[in-house]
């Protein structure tokens, strides 16, 4: 491990011209710099260091805040079942922390400030120590301040125990993010002043008249009367776009040139992390398919597809075979089209591929409003989401006059999403009206789980969806759910507030209540116009996406503008957990609740629930700094 002094004095010395930072783990260098793909090392022991140190990305130089002076943080690899210790230093003077990201341990481990554990202090040592029983791709990343947009995340790899059902000659990690040089306390302080403060991508009086000859004068003129009452634009689709950010492929920026190796013929396993703070990606090598193979970490049917999207905290394995021995553009290009990262995969170290331009900007729609009734035509139906093992969602001896109907989504007929499976008791929060924290509530919430996401509607090609995916082993638990429990997504944007129900984190007086050994649907709807990449901590959830078997086990959810799903999750865990939106500002300003789970037998659980601090989460109190 390294002090300041001589971190400072290794990037002087032209240490970071290196790389973006003083140090470069060997898993995050380039072919160039001798990496041929990661070799499987493992271990049970970790000793992390939490500090602040300066990087270089894209020939510009700025201050970081990682793990043992890297961004991206080390890769922590070890095997499935084994107990591992990860001696975690604070060095930094503010609190810290560490949560591993998807991983099933127990809640005092988990790492969220005034939720698991207090915290860890400056310049003391916390003792993280516990054994998993998963394999497959994680990362990790701090719970405290505003320190993962400044670097602090790092990815794991868990091995399986027996044999690996996905063969590859080599493998290579990818982590997505984004950078900025603007302070986070500078970003989130001008989003509350105004929300679309970094939205260079509006409409304008040119673009009026260019749909007005499309589309006709009045249709064009109501669609803009119906965005300037929701005070939203069509182009509004990130808070934070690639006029502020840098856009980094395991720490390195286009300009940088990350790049890995591959012989012609062969497997190669990406194993890609999106650990941005606010950036959704469409992922695509052009020329070259992908087959993905783990979603969230967890094993998949193989699906092939040339592009997906992967929103923040999401992780995809894919498995690419490239034939021809020229070099391959790896693309991750935001939600919005404002930016792009490009890496380089060929035959030979050090080799760059062409870079492509940047995509037509998508726009937003009425369905994005949660408004649009066009998806009744039958002819559209989406039969590819059918599931041929038997597994379409369907109770064809239910009782229609018990059925609650206000589950049911009329406005799209896809079969291969309905829920046809409806649970006992459904549980809603009574009179969500709109207010200052709710300004849209959506009229006509539909499943889209057809749908690839934003911007991936008419690519040439083909698209992954959550319909798509199927768990590779059969679900171990196909119980109906005894309950339901339904939550909207929540905001107003012109004020910048983010919640659930209406209610940001910090004035939430009750947590949401699981109740060991139970399964538990819960309904999302996302009555804002921007899509939510929603995370459970401490469980993972089955994906009611049609099938009945074999549905995607996974710990993050894309929840779309104007959406309606639901997943299924096994009680299991006993503790308290978080559940909140992965874009970091949205956490921030309010996004965010807690689920207890409550054992079975009163007293056992070891924590006092009136003690907990939810004032050390909550964010949108944070002093603003330059």
């Amino acid at each position: 491990m390294l002090n300041r002094r001589r971190l400072l004095q290794a990037a002087a010395g032209g240490g970071a011209a290196f790389g973006v930072s003083s140090l470069i783990p060997a898993w995050a260098r380039t072919s160039a710099q001798g990496n041929l793909g990661i070799p499987a090392l493992y271990g049970t022991k970790f000793d992390l260091e939490i500090g602040e140190f300066p990087v270089r990305i894209n020939g510009r130089v700025g201050n970081a805040i990682g793990v043992n002076g890297s961004i991206p943080s080390p890769l922590i690899r070890f095997k499935e079942g084994e107990e591992i210790t990860l001696n975690v230093k604070n060095t930094l003077n503010e609190d810290s922390s560490i949560h591993w990201h998807g991983l099933l341990v127990p809640f005092q481990m988990d790492g969220v400030p005034g939720i698991t554990f207090p915290g860890i202090k400056p310049g003391e040592t916390f003792q993280y120590k516990y054994s998993v029983p998963q394999n497959g791709t994680y990362w990790y990343h701090s719970h405290s301040g505003l320190q993962e947009p400044l670097g602090q995340y790092g990815p794991i790899i868990i091995d399986p125990k027996d044999a690996d059902p996905v063969q590859y000659d080599r493998e290579y990690v990818l982590v997505l993010s984004d950078w900025s040089f603007v302070s986070p306390y500078r970003i989130f302080s001008k989003l509350k002043k105004m929300s679309d403060s970094f939205n260079f991508q509006k409409r304008t009086v040119p673009d009026f008249f260019k749909d007005a000859k499309d589309a006709g004068f009045s249709k064009t003129f109501k669609q803009r009367t119906q965005w300037g009452r929701m005070r939203m634009s069509p182009s509004d689709i990130s808070d934070v776009t690639g006029e502020t950010y840098t856009y980094l492929i395991n720490g390195r920026g286009t300009q940088d040139n990350w790049n890995g190796i591959f012989k012609p013929g062969e497997r190669v396993r990406l194993r890609i992390i999106n650990a941005a703070s606010m950036s959704f990606f469409n992922i695509r090598i052009p020329g070259l398919p992908m087959t993905i193979v783990a979603a969230d970490g967890l094993n998949v049917r193989p699906h092939e597809i040339d592009e997906f999207q992967i929103g923040v905290a999401e992780t995809y394995d894919v498995i690419i075979e490239p034939k021809e021995a020229k070099p391959y553009a790896f693309v991750a290009e935001s939600i919005d089209r404002s930016g792009q990262v490009v890496a380089t995969f060929g035959p030979q170290a050090g080799m760059q591929a062409t870079i492509p331009s940047l995509r037509e900007k998508p726009l937003l729609t009425m369905k994005d409003m949660g408004m649009d009734h066009s998806s009744m035509n039958m002819e559209g139906m989406d039969h590819s989401s059918m599931d041929m093992d038997g597994g379409m969602d369907m109770d064809m001896d239910m009782d229609m006059e018990g059925m609650d109907h206000s589950t049911m989504d009329h406005s799209s007929m896809s079969m291969g999403t309905m829920n046809m499976d409806a649970p006992m008791k459904t549980i809603k929060k009574a009179g969500l009206k709109r207010g200052p924290g709710v300004v849209n509530i959506a009229a006509a919430p539909v499943s889209r789980l057809h749908e690839p996401g934003i911007g991936l509607e008419n690519v040439p090609h083909r698209t992954l969806t959550y319909a798509d995916l199927r768990s590779l082993e059969p679900n171990t638990d196909t119980r109906a759910p005894g309950r339901e429990i339904e939550l909207h997504l929540t905001s107003n944007m012109e004020r910048y507030m983010w919640s659930f129900d209406g209610v940001k984190f910090a004035h939430v007086k009750e947590s949401i209540k699981f109740y060991e050994g139970e399964r538990v649907r819960m309904t999302l709807i996302n009555d804002t116009m921007m899509p939510h990449p929603i995370h459970l901590h401490g469980m993972f959830f089955d994906l009611v996406n049609g099938s009945k078997t074999h549905k995607p086990r996974k710990h993050t959810i894309i929840v779309k503008p104007g959406e309606k799903l639901s997943f299924d999750v096994n009680a299991e865990h006993v503790g308290d957990w978080a559940f909140h939106c992965h874009l970091f500002f949205h956490m921030h300003a309010g996004m965010m609740q807690v689920v207890s789970l409550l054992p079975k037998k009163p007293g056992k659980m070891k924590m006092d629930h009136s003690t907990m601090d939810h004032s050390t989460m909550d964010h949108s109190k944070m002093k603003m700094e330059e």
